[in-house]
Parts: C-alpha cells; sequence; structure tokens
C-alpha cells in the first residue's frame, strides 16, 4: 500500500498531511510553498521536504520519509522562546517551552490512546449536533491543507492513476 500509485501510496499522502495541518494549526496558511522530493522504486514518492512561507516571514520546515526511521517530535522557535515536542508531535503527553532568558516550563498531560480517539470524538460530538463542520477543524481550514498539499505534488512532480 505505501508505495502502490494505485491506492495513493508514497511519504507525502500518508504521512505528509501530518506535518502540514501542524504547520497550518500553529502558523495558518501558508503564502509559499517549495518542495524537493526522492522517488520510491515505483514512482511515488519515498522522502518529501517541503518549505512553507506565512505571513510576517514565518518558516514551517517539514519533511516526511516511508523509507527510513525519522524522528516525529515537532518545535515551535519564536522570538521569545522555543515549544519542543518530544516524541511523536501528533500524540505527545507533554511539551517544553523554553524562554529566551533560560527559564524551563515542562507541561505534561496523561494521553489516552494514540492521538486520533481525539478526533473521533469531536466528529461524535458534531454529528450528536448537528454539526456538519467542526469549528476546531473547519472545512475551509482543510481545503487550505489540500491546496498546499496539491502543490507540492505539482511541484514534485506526483501524479496517480485515475481508477
Amino acid at each position: 500500500r505505501l508505495f502502490d500509485p494505485a491506492l495513493g501510496g508514497g511519504a507525502l499522502l500518508d504521512l505528509g498531511v501530518y506535518p502540514v495541518s501542524f504547520a497550518s494549526m500553529v502558523l495558518g496558511t501558508p503564502t509559499s510553498v517549495t518542495a524537493i522530493s526522492e522517488p520510491a522504486f515505483t514512482g511515488v514518492d519515498a522522502t518529501t521536504s517541503i518549505l512553507l512561507t506565512h505571513t510576517g516571514g514565518a518558516h514551517a520546515v517539514l519533511t516526511c520519509t516511508s523509507t527510513a526511521v525519522a524522528p516525529t517530535r515537532g518545535a515551535i522557535v519564536g522570538t521569545e522562546g522555543l515549544i519542543e515536542i518530544p516524541g511523536a508531535f501528533y500524540a505527545a503527553p507533554s511539551f517544553r517551552l523554553t524562554r529566551r532568558d533560560g527559564a524551563d516550563e515542562v507541561s505534561e498531560e496523561p494521553m489516552v490512546g494514540k492521538g486520533l480517539r481525539y478526533e473521533i470524538a469531536e466528529v461524535g460530538r458534531c454529528l450528536r449536533e448537528g454539526r456538519l463542520e467542526s469549528p476546531s477543524m473547519p472545512l475551509d481550514e482543510t481545503v487550505a491543507i489540500m491546496a498546499t498539499m496539491d502543490e507540492v505534488r505539482r511541484q514534485i512532480g506526483l501524479t496517480y492513476p485515475l481508477g
């Protein structure tokens, strides 16, 4: 599945949506997208790296790979400090805030499951309330994330057969 073009295989569609979504959550929709990729033996992407530029000059630097063991931690670097998310950023029970003056603060919350349970709970809540979208993840943000993904695919020349 991971390398099969007919099944939408490749690192970008399988893994890349998570860091792109994280960058969108933190920085919003990018103003420019730059992407490079190394193809897998089947023609899908094996490794893809993405640079997103945002209003105000912020950058998001993202990489996804299906051929290597890579860290899944995240970091948010700002003028007043650094937030580091150890382990899997999409299911992190803790993060560390290091302020410009060197003061550290660790925030920890118990994690139940592997992270996706919160999305499932939100979908259930919205359905029970008769909502067609979640205020936590509006449809326009989903469309913007997919536009970013489509631009990455365009730049790296990644296409899929029509089924």
